[in-house]
């Protein structure tokens, strides 16, 4: 029997709006790809993003696209040129490494992994918006070890400070998704420095952030927006001092992993993030984060529900995935 294509388009409300710089959300809007070979069965989420021009009609299309390709055999080593690295990218290749460990009867970290996962502290996610609702949300998960903060006004020195004297005890990332400029990002790095924030990630649009290369970093910077793949490395090391690797931008595990690996040879620290999605879309990402510096998969903990068999979240803790779920 020939391996089988199913797309299905979800969506998970969200416990609360989540509010970036570019706006709010109140649902993950998820793809999951299913490739079915006889009693296998593999699956994979992605999440398409609007900021690098996807749509969930696109992505699905995209997809849909290969299920020839798929019932003749296509491999996670075909699917990297056959597609463009993104969302469906990743979907299919995360439905592929699932289906082979399904058919193996073998876990996918005995590929993915060096050593025997285990769980990783993650950082929770404050979502942006004014400085003493946020220093409320901050002083909520007080007790967490890492808060990743949304920032990315005109003006965030009052939410950089509100912030962290919310939070002392807690390391603090701070996430300004493109939204600062040439003339306030000085101001905001010293802001930063100044409340002992631990990293910044993507200060400045993609694009336009030549000046990082230009001026002092008193905090670490991560690059986000401005890297999707191990070919754009090279350019970013005299820019950003880590990278925030993600699977829908990377297009899937295979690609994140080779990126990680490569970013390390270069000198990069890495940070493996994610979209909003469910479990399903964590999982895989769990893998890759077994040695990063810094990991931000808290999209469940976001949701309002999520999958069955989901990802288990203790304290500032998220552990592997069960087989049940993924892999």
């Amino acid at each position: 029997m020939s391996p089988s294509l199913k797309v299905l388009r979800e969506s998970f409300p969200t416990a609360k709006p989540f509010t970036i710089s570019r706006g709010a959300k109140t649902s993950a809007d998820v793809i999951t790809c299913i490739i079915q070979d006889g009693a296998h069965v593999g699956r994979g989420e992605c999440v398409p993003y609007a900021r690098y021009g996807e749509s969930v009609e696109g992505v699905m299309e995209e997809i849909e696209a290969l299920a020839e390709a798929i019932a003749n055999g296509l491999d996670r080593e075909a699917l990297q040129s056959a597609l463009k690295a993104g969302a469906a990218r990743n979907a299919i290749d995360c439905a592929l490494w699932d289906l082979e460990a399904k058919r193996s009867g073998r876990r996918a970290f005995e590929a993915a992994c060096k050593i025997l996962p285990r769980p990783v502290p993650t950082a929770v996610t404050i979502s942006l918006g004014e400085p003493a609702d946020m220093a409320d949300a901050a002083r909520a998960h007080s007790s967490q070890k890492i808060l990743k903060v949304k920032v990315g006004t005109a003006d965030d020195r009052s939410r950089i400070h509100a912030v962290a004297s919310a939070a002392p005890n807690a390391e603090i990332i701070l996430d300004a998704n493109e939204g600062w400029t040439e003339d306030n990002v000085r101001e905001h790095l010293l802001a930063a420095a100044e409340a002992h924030i631990g990293l910044i990630e993507q200060p400045l649009p993609a694009g336009k952030d030549e000046i990082l290369a230009h001026i002092p970093h008193p905090v670490p910077i991560c690059a986000d927006e401005s890297v999707h793949t191990s070919e754009d490395l090279e350019g970013l090391y005299e820019r950003y001092d880590a990278i925030n690797i993600k699977l829908d931008k990377a297009g899937g595990l295979t690609e994140a992993l080779k990126m990680r690996d490569r970013g390390r040879e270069i000198g990069f620290s890495i940070m493996v993030g994610c979209m909003l999605g469910s479990s399903l879309a964590m999982a895989p990402a769990v893998l890759l984060a077994q040695d990063a510096d810094w990991v931000d998969l808290d999209g469940p903990l976001l949701l309002a529900k999520d999958r069955p068999s989901a990802l288990t979240y203790t304290s500032s803790m998220v552990s592997p995935p069960g087989s049940d779920l993924w892999g």
